[in-house]
This record gives C-alpha cells, sequence and structure tokens, in this order.
C-alpha cells in the first residue's frame, strides 16, 4: 500500500539548513534518529554507519510514514572496523513532514551512524 503526505512545494523554500545527527543504535530498530518537523522537508543525503567493534554486524533502517514502517536496508552487514554507506548522494530520499527515520544493530553499541540532511523550509 502506498502512502503519501503532502508535498511541500521545494521550488520556494526560504532556507536550507545542512544538518547531521550522530547516534549510537540499540539492538532493536526502535531508534528513532531523525524526524521530520511540520512544514518542512529533510533530504536525507548520506546515512553512513561504522562499525567500532572487532566482530561483523548487521544494520537495519526503516521510514515511518502515517504510523507504516517500510524498510530501506534489512539486514546490511557491516564488516568489523570498518564504514558503510547505506544512503549517498547518489541514492538519497525525501523524508515529508512528520516521517521518520528509525535504526537498529545486531549488537548494542557496536555501530555509530552519522546521517546528513538538509531541512527545506518553504516558510508558508
Amino acid at each position: 500500500k502506498e502512502i503519501t503526505m503532502a508535498q511541500p512545494n521545494i521550488v520556494n523554500v526560504t532556507s536550507i539548513l545542512g544538518t547531521s545527527v550522530v547516534t549510537v543504535l540499540t539492538t532493536t530498530l526502535t531508534t528513532t534518529i531523525v524526524t521530520a518537523a511540520s512544514n518542512k522537508v529533510n533530504k536525507m543525503n548520506l546515512i553512513r554507519c561504522t562499525n567500532i567493534t572487532d566482530t561483523d554486524r548487521t544494520v537495519d533502517f526503516d521510514v515511518e510514514v502515517a504510523g507504516t514502517h517500510k524498510k530501506i536496508a534489512n539486514e546490511v552487514t557491516i564488516p568489523a572496523n570498518s564504514v558503510v554507506d547505506i544512503v549517498d548522494k547518489n541514492s538519497s530520499f525525501y523524508l515529508m513532514e512528520t516521517d521518520l527515520l528509525r535504526g537498529g544493530a545486531s549488537a548494542g553499541s557496536a555501530i555509530d551512524v552519522l546521517v546528513s540532511f538538509e531541512i527545506l523550509d518553504d516558510a508558508s
């Protein structure tokens, strides 16, 4: 089932704010990493996972739209002491107003995550 929200006009934005969030994933897919504010759109440019342990780990990410969760990455292996980009500039996507980005890992405190995005505001 496709779920869509109101689509803000990003042609007439009044501000574009570059933002980054750094967090550590837990062992459940309930860690909210980014929530798009009301009347804003977030262009998600980078989700980078760093495995800070000596053991391979897996990660999952999903997007919540109107209470429905859809996976954007499922059990992606992050090799020991390595970095893997889940999303980069070639696969960026938009979080519409009030949508959530969530993540989880196969082991708590093993995966550091950097999320880089732009907050677009049309001030309407």
